[in-house]
């Protein structure tokens, strides 16, 4: 992604003007998402993109972002987050010091201090109608999410009283907002409220296709297309195999890939090093101890029946 900055002051952001990533793979299965997805953003309705790491969420919200040509603020899903961390905040104090010298024998001096309110992510983008992506916007708590409710659904952003006059933003009618989420059961992740899932479209996204899946593999690795296609089958055929919540995304595949490309090494189930980097990209560290001699047998008799 390359991107321009742009600062605003009194702010604690900088938004970017996103240019598209030429390693992103458009096929038409992923077309007609994008598709789908860009119809609801410009319908002034949030998207929500759901479902298992490594499918892809992050780098689709972000090439809808390029799609929609305007400036994005990105803010990623923190446990740690507070409301402040989406609206803004007090800091520091203002100091406002007025002298009275009109009659040159007396000296009048009157100081008042302020407290200097600055916006943070959320209220940037609502006021200058950026588009927000809130990448795994359910690592952050509940709570800390509550200010988005009155924005997605009330175009108003409320504000803490003494900070505005008036107390709230009203949305800038350009304001577009895209959020990704792993499913709750995952380590790390909160469920999120229904009144705030209630106000999205969300859409579920899980494992490409075979032949997006095919497509990454080449333009990531640089490795011939039969190559990628014995690699993906392997992939595909290993997920079978495993619980959905332990399935790995194509990550694998593209490590697997850029180490041959690099290497020089041959994809030859005769060679001892490719059935290593095999085992050591699908097994990796994740899986216990328990089950990783049975995934071993399972990994080299996929490398038997691919290559």
């Amino acid at each position: 992604m390359n991107t321009n900055t742009l600062i605003k002051p009194n702010t604690f952001v900088k938004s970017v003007a996103v240019k598209p990533s030429a390693a992103f793979i458009e096929t038409p299965a992923v077309k007609k998402i994008i598709d789908r997805a860009l119809s609801y953003l410009e319908a002034g309705f949030p998207v929500h993109l759901t479902g298992p790491t490594g499918t892809g969420k992050s780098t689709l919200a972000m090439h809808l972002a390029y799609k929609l040509d305007q400036p994005m603020i990105l803010m990623f899903g923190d446990e740690e987050f507070s409301t402040s961390d989406l609206v803004g905040d007090t800091i520091g104090y203002r100091k406002k010091k007025l002298i009275d010298n009109f009659i040159h024998s007396v000296l009048k001096t009157e100081e008042n201090f302020s407290q200097r309110w600055v916006d943070n992510r959320l209220t940037t983008a609502c006021k200058e109608g950026y588009t927000l992506i809130y990448d795994e916007f359910n690592r952050s708590r509940p709570e800390a999410n509550n200010a988005l409710l009155s924005v997605l659904e009330e175009g108003i952003l409320t504000l803490p009283q003494s900070e505005e006059e008036a107390g709230y933003v009203k949305v800038h009618p350009d304001f577009k907002a895209i959020f990704t989420s792993n499913p709750h059961e995952y380590a790390g992740v909160h469920k999120t409220q229904d009144a705030l899932l209630d106000r999205m479209v969300s859409i579920h996204l899980d494992y490409l296709d075979e032949e997006t899946e095919r497509a990454i593999v080449v333009a990531r690795t640089g490795v011939p297309s039969e190559e990628a296609r014995k690699i993906v089958g392997m992939l595909r055929d290993f997920r079978q195999q495993l619980d959905p919540n332990l399935a790995p995304s194509i990550r694998p595949a593209i490590l697997i890939g850029t180490i041959l490309t690099q290497q020089g090494l041959p994809a030859q189930k005769e060679h001892p090093l490719f059935v290593d980097l095999c085992l050591d990209a699908f097994i990796s560290g994740r899986h216990g101890s328990d089950n990783r001699e049975a995934l071993t047998e399972t990994v080299i008799s996929l490398v038997q029946k691919h290559f």
